[in-house]
């Protein structure tokens, strides 16, 4: 019996174990009648650049079955790529994945992108003219290393074409059922998510409620740190926020000022701060670079807001070996 669905799974090294499990025991699920782990309406090969071990990010290392460059590309239905911790450094193995990338495409495989695997796709010119979804965390990210691809914000997973992207997280099993459907069918692709403790399978438009603020907060409030994030790196001014939420600017600082203690701008400020924080700790952008994305300005001055705030310099705040010895006052910068 030739199964409904066949996929290479090939996980970057450092990947991350959460989106991998989720999307290979929702295969699991499905692939057969009863819950023997047995690939018969489904098959996957694990699979590796050169066929050793991959490590995760957590440290747990996996055994592979597979060199990915040796396997028969026209057996296989789909291509599914585990992006790694580091968004750059997926965009980095650009030069050693670009043959095997484009010779599965070139077989008709689809190319599937989870968690930060779409910087990968992208380096090797395999996301031009589609759609592209990453996590929220990288947008800005994304959007400065590829400002000619387009970004669906906040979205779990796109399916565009052959060219398929996901956030990761638990949105890998959002992705799976929908590829399961396709090949298999509504009833194959939903069994199982009852043993996953998952109520429903979610569309890729889902909105997570965990990205909105906390329900006590007036809905002005929520829509504008909705609009923060999606405009970080934007040059709008807080009147502009205020004008977009048919209120006045007055009235957006008090609303703030009762839910966080603090004005609209303030806010605005603190997401930019954590944003570029995070940049320093899990990236090798220059100073100049992250202050474009995050939307303040230039090095100097984002240099000086981060001494401010987090009351030691840039560098220091990026060479800490334990990311705890600066970078965390007692409150954020009025």
């Amino acid at each position: 019996m030739t199964p409904d669905l066949r996929l290479v799974i090939l996980p970057l090294p450092e990947f991350a174990l959460l989106p991998f499990g989720a999307f290979l025991d929702k295969l699991r699920f499905s692939a057969d009648d009863e819950d023997y782990s047995q690939q018969r309406y489904c098959s996957w090969t694990l699979a590796s650049l050169t066929g050793e071990p991959v490590p995760s990010s957590s440290g747990a290392v996996l055994q592979v079955q597979a060199v990915a460059e040796r396997l028969p590309w026209r057996d296989y239905d789909y291509l599914v790529i585990f992006g790694c911790r580091n968004a750059q450094a997926a965009a980095a193995w650009a030069p050693d994945y670009q043959h095997l990338l484009k010779r599965a495409a070139r077989a008709g495989v689809k190319l599937v992108a989870i968690d930060n695997a779409a910087f990968l796709l992208a380096a090797c010119g395999l996301l031009d003219g589609h759609d592209v979804v990453v996590h929220w965390r990288h947008e800005a990210e994304f959007r400065t290393a590829f400002p000619h691809l387009r970004v669906l914000r906040e979205q779990l997973y796109c399916i565009d074409g052959a060219r398929i992207t996901c956030a990761g997280g638990t949105a890998a099993i959002d992705l799976a059922v929908q590829l399961l459907t396709a090949s298999c069918g509504r009833t194959r692709a939903l069994k199982g998510l009852a043993d996953m403790l998952v109520d429903e399978s979610r569309d890729g438009r889902h909105a997570l409620r965990s990205l909105e603020t906390d329900a006590g907060q007036g809905r002005h409030v929520q829509r504008a740190t909705a609009l923060m994030r999606h405009h970080l790196g934007t040059g709008w001014s807080v009147e502009h926020m205020a004008g977009q939420l048919g209120i006045s600017r007055r009235q957006l600082d008090r609303q703030f000022k009762a839910s966080h203690g603090m004005s609209a701008k303030a806010w605005w400020l603190e997401t930019r701060l954590q944003q570029a924080r995070w940049r320093l700790l899990n990236t090798h952008h220059s100073l100049a670079q992250i202050a474009d994305e995050v939307g303040l300005g230039d090095a100097s001055y984002l240099g000086k807001c981060i001494r401010r705030r987090f009351g030691c310099t840039a560098l220091e705040l990026r060479n800490s070996a334990s990311h705890l010895h600066c970078g965390v006052p007692n409150r954020p910068v009025q």
